[in-house]
């Protein structure tokens, strides 16, 4: 009896960094419907790379979901292999990229689009700056709650504000506290 899955196998997706730059791998399949595997090599957010597969030849397999696991497996792989073998090192170059955390120039006049009919000395005009609006003033709850309080806060021995017990502490160690404490006589 053939069995057939009707989802799509899992994925892979993995990062890995090679010569100073942080590459994403990803493989996927598209299912019984589109049987294809497709791994594409990311770099700064751009497909460096990609691999097509088709399995629509191996549909009737009894076990296809585990075939396709291993020919996704293969694929993911050979991707990995392809690029720390420096396959991809020459592509590099023709695509703008930004690695995790990097943030693109304002304006790079290299990436500037022409509209149909403007020359290269006709560049658009850059865009006006932001307009700042003040943000509300937003107090956080701790502060809040310390100015609600009816008590003000007392100056301490070295001129300082504090809402803290200064004048709780005494010269008792803390078993003496407790004791006290519990005999009732912390109520006093």
């Amino acid at each position: 009896m053939t069995k057939t899955f009707e989802k799509a196998v899992t994925g892979f997706n993995h990062n890995i960094k090679h010569k100073g730059k942080v590459y994403h791998v990803q493989t996927e399949d598209s299912g019984v419907n589109n049987p294809h595997i497709i791994t594409h090599l990311f770099v700064g957010g751009n497909i460096l790379a990609s691999k097509k597969t088709s399995y629509a030849d191996i549909l009737n397999a009894e076990n296809l979901a585990e075939v396709v696991r291993e020919l996704m497996e293969e694929q993911h792989k050979e991707m990995l292999r392809n690029l720390i073998n420096g396959v991809y090192d020459s592509y590099e170059s023709t695509a703008r990229s930004y690695q995790p955390g990097q943030l693109a120039a304002d304006t790079d006049p290299a990436q500037v689009k022409l509209q149909p009919g403007q020359s290269m000395t006709q560049r658009p005009p850059p865009p006006p700056p932001p307009v700042a609006v003040p943000a509300p003033v937003v107090v956080p709850p701790e502060v809040a709650a310390a100015r609600a309080l009816k008590e003000k806060p007392k100056i301490n021995e070295i001129g300082v504000e504090t809402l803290f017990g200064e004048d709780l502490i005494s010269e008792k160690s803390l078993d003496e506290v407790i004791l006290s404490y519990l005999a009732g006589e912390g109520e006093q």
